[in-house]
């Protein structure tokens, strides 16, 4: 059995899980009756879609940062800003996620500006979580100066693995002893909140350099991990070396084993398995990502970026030229659909069962109108026990995964699919 392990999913939740034909067969009231929540986001996606160099695996509106327009699309990005904060006034946001592409890859200098940029168009909560990705050994002093000058109060290091043979098989263009000398240096700066991502599943990987590379991540003593399996996606250049059986991956059974080794060992050393990816020491959760499994809107702007508010979800124009010139005549949109409120249902189960808590009956009533979960879903919800997926938790507080569950997370969330 292979886990179900979303590999990095940054600016939307929506698509999260929809991989199979459910047969929910309850009947919700007309949508019109059912009053979906229309308040303003309290999260904000930024895009930075420029790196250093492409990973062959990387499916991400990225692209190599010599030649771009770098300057003019901040240019764009604060015109976006601008302009969502107009036609969609904010309310004070409690997380702010800077996302890529490489964000770091910035000057100090753009990093500034774009940092002042977010806090001229939208108000911040006091302990707002403002979060970076970077990568290691792309982050020197000055950098992290700028991102704490600005605000930001938390980073996150695409560390992927600390074998070195490893991390250039996939393309990387850093070492295991970047990964380490980088999170120094964000202590230095006066970084408390660092996370990593590693990766599993990687071409020529065997349990063992695993459970090495988690060995080596724990001893950093972070309060975030986040653990993803690959997933070889269409248009990459490892999706063409698949296809002509030139990518020597590990079968499912051994990651199987890879992902049950993560949960147990990080589980040992304190962390609570708190998302199907994600593991944290109390009171550091993401709580950006949050925002996406448990439904509810979020700002999204840049190329690409996705975003929900106010019962809509939209998709940025993807090109750098494009969206500088998308930006330049109003918003930047690819496409826009309004979220029926069935299709919002549906989405709050597959995002939110990721979440090893479950969903709350509670949370679902407050986003629909105070329907309980089994007056939508309720014979979808029996099988899937029956099928021991689902269990319930508590007194009709809600519904989470069992173990099973979490190693078939695909039929259960799919079971949700109307």
């Amino acid at each position: 059995m292979c886990p179900l392990v979303n590999t990095m999913a940054k600016t939307t939740a929506a698509d999260d899980g929809r991989v199979a034909k459910g047969a929910s067969t309850a009947k919700p009231e007309a949508e019109s009756d059912i009053p979906l929540h229309r308040w303003p986001p309290r999260a904000l996606y930024i895009h930075i879609p420029f790196c250093a160099s492409k990973c062959p695996y990387c499916d991400f509106n990225s692209y190599v940062a010599e030649g771009q327009p770098v300057d003019r699309y901040l240019d764009a990005l604060e015109r976006e800003m601008e302009l969502t904060a107009r036609q969609f006034p904010p309310a004070p946001l409690m997380s702010v996620f800077v996302g890529g592409g490489t964000p770091t890859i910035l000057s100090p200098k753009q990093l500034r500006r774009l940092m002042e940029a977010v806090r001229r168009h939208f108000p911040l909560e006091r302990e707002a979580e403002i979060t970076v990705e970077a990568n290691p050994g792309c982050t020197d002093p000055a950098k992290l100066e700028a991102l704490r000058e600005g605000g930001a109060n938390r980073i996150s290091f695409g560390a992927q693995s600390f074998d070195d043979g490893l991390l250039a098989a996939i393309g990387r263009d850093h070492t295991a002893g970047d990964v380490a000398a980088s999170v120094r240096e964000a202590r230095r700066a006066g970084f408390g909140n660092i996370s990593i991502d590693l990766m599993f599943g990687l071409p020529g990987q065997t349990l063992r350099q695993l459970a090495d590379s988690v060995e080596k991540a724990l001893e950093l003593d972070l309060p975030h991990y986040s653990m993803y399996s690959l997933k070889i996606e269409e248009n990459t250049p490892f999706y063409q070396l698949y296809r002509r059986g030139e990518l020597r991956l590990p079968d499912e059974d051994t990651e199987a084993d890879m992902y049950e080794h993560l949960r147990r060992r990080l589980t040992e050393a304190g962390y609570v398995h708190y998302e199907i990816s994600n593991f944290a020491r109390h009171g550091f959760e993401s709580r950006h990502n949050l925002t996406y499994w448990r439904n509810e809107p979020y700002y999204g702007v840049g190329a690409g970026a996705h975003g929900y508010v106010k019962g809509v979800r939209h998709v940025n124009v993807r090109g750098v030229e494009a969206y500088i010139e998308a930006a330049s005549r109003g918003l930047p949109r690819r496409s826009e659909s309004r979220v029926g409120a069935r299709e919002a249902m549906e989405d709050f189960m597959m995002v939110g069962l990721r979440m090893l808590a479950g969903v709350r009956s509670a949370d679902f009533a407050a986003q629909f109108g105070g329907l309980r979960l089994e007056d939508v879903f309720g014979g979808t919800l029996a099988r899937l026990a029956e099928q021991g997926l689902l269990e319930p938790v508590g007194a009709e507080e809600g519904y989470r995964l069992t173990e099973r569950g979490l190693m078939l997370g695909n039929v259960a969330f799919g079971a949700f699919v109307s």
